[in-house]
């Protein structure tokens, strides 16, 4: 039997969690610059031998933490950094959705830090996501600082994250990730804060508060062999007409520059994170408000709505990885207890990879890019292993419900 082609350098075998509905094909972090193109080193989700993903290991493991110790750690943390003056002791990036809303209301108003409040803006933005973050402003009671990245360079390369990556966040998500650090040095605030741990991901990271990864190093030794939307920069400067300048906002900044004793911590490592409870707690104190219709793709009206690009953005995870947007909220569903595994199975055959077709027509136009451009980068970032073309029409191979073509 001829063994079928692997992309992405994916775990050939398709395994799925036996208590959740995700499989080992769920990459465990965004790509970093030295492995964008083709994904080399990349690291994906581990299934254990008793069938079992880490993120279920961490969750099961979370009733055993003693929470009212952790707010004790939290509460020596925020000591330290407390500003006596007006000055701004913590840092929230946030768009206003439910997690940050939540953090930030938390910080200021339950444990008295004065926090400054950050956003990097969406590609595209949504009505409500611009109101829930005017709210968030003006209702929570914040200041927010949103840094604007120049539209032209965000658009263009957009579209090449898309043409070559099938990831339209790919320069979203590292501007954001970026940001926080350079701001926090510029107002010579020593605390940032992220909401939910990354730990839910990472059986490797349960026990850790704090992330602050050092890349400049290696980034700025070798900048012309990186790659950013699927490109090396160094080319990107010689056959498409950027220059450095446009890149610098997506870059870490440089280690020497950062503030000395910088921290960065989660607040879901000191209090129980359920997204969830972070939704009404931003409708009752930040004005947030859900999305008026159900998100493509998924069952849910209140996760990541602010931009248009999102629904395609995990579209094209759906298509390249065979799990979508529904597989990875009703897992954190079934996680969190609000649902049993037998409905988020019937979510995820109901919901994921559903076409998200709203906003389509208007991103595709923005980004210049034609439906049949589209619908070609798509198929040549179907792995093999995961489709086949069964009478002209993409079918999965495996998927949760065990009803894939394979199964």
């Amino acid at each position: 039997m001829k063994k079928n082609k692997v992309l992405f350098n994916l775990p050939k075998k398709i395994v799925f969690c036996k208590k959740c509905v995700v499989s080992n094909q769920v990459p465990r972090s965004i790509p970093e610059f030295k492995h964008v193109k083709n994904r080399r080193g990349a690291k994906y989700l581990n299934i254990g031998r008793d069938g079992i993903c880490d993120p279920c290991k961490v969750h099961n493991r979370r009733d055993k933490i003693d929470w009212k110790k952790r707010e004790l750690e939290l509460l020596q943390l925020l000591k330290k950094y407390r500003s006596n003056n007006d000055n701004y002791d913590c840092l929230v990036p946030g768009s206003g959705g439910k997690d940050s809303a939540m953090q930030a209301h938390l910080l200021k108003y339950k444990y008295g830090m004065n926090p400054l409040c950050i956003t990097w803006p969406p590609i595209m933005y949504t009505d409500y996501g611009r109101e829930n973050l005017m709210n968030f402003i003006n209702i929570g009671g914040f200041d927010n600082l949103t840094f604007a990245p120049n539209g032209e360079v965000m658009r263009r390369l957009t579209r090449m994250s898309i043409k070559n990556l099938l990831h339209p966040f790919q320069n979203f998500i590292l501007g954001q990730k970026n940001l926080a650090p350079k701001i926090a040095t510029k107002f010579n605030i020593k605390l940032i804060f992220y909401g939910e741990n990354n730990a839910d991901h990472n059986e490797s990271l349960a026990e850790s508060s704090s992330s602050l990864t050092d890349q400049s190093m290696y980034i700025y030794k070798n900048l012309n062999e990186l790659y950013l939307a699927g490109v090396k920069i160094k080319d990107l400067i010689k056959n498409y007409n950027f220059k450095y300048k446009d890149f610098v906002n997506f870059l870490p900044e440089r280690k020497e520059k950062l503030l000395k004793g910088l921290q960065i911590h989660y607040l879901g490592y000191f209090i129980k994170w359920i997204p969830q409870e972070a939704y009404y707690y931003a409708i009752e104190n930040t004005g947030f408000k859900a999305r008026p219709y159900r998100t493509q793709g998924s069952f849910s009206k209140y996760v990541s709505i602010d931009d248009k690009v999102d629904d395609l953005h995990w579209y094209t995870t759906y298509i390249k990885f065979g799990i979508g947007r529904a597989t990875y909220e009703a897992s954190q569903e079934l996680r969190n207890n609000h649902i049993d595994r037998k409905e988020a199975l019937a979510l995820v055959d109901r919901f994921d990879g559903e076409f998200p077709n709203k906003y389509f027509n208007e991103i595709m136009n923005y980004l210049e890019i034609t439906e049949k451009e589209f619908n070609s980068w798509c198929d040549k970032f179907r792995s093999p292993h995961i489709w086949i073309k069964k009478n002209n029409i993409w079918k999965l191979r495996h998927n949760a419900n065990r009803t894939g073509v394979d199964d």
